[in-house]
């Protein structure tokens, strides 16, 4: 009897540390699965926050661009030179910029600029790219398709033996042909309006240079 009771004894404990094992493994596995939720909820948390912190950033810095350029006007001096009346961004940024002129004489812009070496364009060029040359102390020489022939071959000569220049068509422009400087611009009659040089000897890295000695070269080159 003795003997039965002791056998059947050995036998709950054995039951009973099985159990005890099965639940300890159990509960290893729920902790396991725990935590790796966790960190799949935590990873997924940061990684959407990371997300809209960036994304309500670029429609800030977007909105920001956009509503301090348009804040500002060209006023028109003396010498025919319109200047903008408020300080322009120098933001990099990778998309598309809303400037209120065209073409644009500052503002955000990509970072990386045109080459301005005395470059000669003979596409359209991006904007955002071009204002980065602006910012360098470039000069842009800009024409559209009213612009004699004759006075854009002139214009490219001149264009090509200047450091800190570069031209291209800009469709969209108000005049045939117009130039531009960072904060400065205006429009000429022809190539050989006197005015041309006037505006190329005040403006290529001239006083109004953000950036003054800034490359011109291994920038982008269409």
């Amino acid at each position: 009897m003795g003997s039965a009771k002791k056998t059947e004894s050995t036998s709950r404990k054995a039951r009973i540390e099985e159990m005890r094992r099965a639940e300890q493994s159990r509960e290893r596995r729920n902790r396991v699965l725990t935590i790796t939720a966790s960190v799949i909820v935590v990873a997924g948390l940061v990684a959407g926050g990371a997300f809209l912190i960036k994304s309500q950033s670029d429609d800030k810095d977007s909105a920001a661009s956009d509503s301090k350029a348009a804040s500002g006007k060209f006023v028109t001096g003396k010498d025919g030179v319109k200047k903008w009346s408020t300080k322009l961004t120098q933001n990099h940024v990778t998309k598309d910029v809303k400037y209120p002129m065209e073409p644009p004489v500052g503002g955000d812009h990509n970072q990386v600029w045109m080459n301005c070496n005395g470059d000669v364009y003979e596409d359209a060029i991006k904007n955002e790219n071009a204002v980065h040359s602006l910012e360098h102390g470039a000069v842009w020489v800009t024409y559209n398709s009213k612009a004699s022939d004759a006075d854009v071959k002139a214009l490219a000569e001149k264009v090509k033996k200047t450091p800190y220049s570069l031209m291209s068509p800009v469709e969209d422009q108000q005049d045939p042909i117009m130039l531009s400087a960072w904060g400065h611009q205006r429009t000429v009659k022809s190539a050989g309006d006197p005015d041309v040089g006037t505006f190329f000897e005040t403006y290529v890295q001239g006083k109004q240079t953000p950036e003054p000695g800034a490359a011109c070269t291994n920038g982008l080159s269409k």
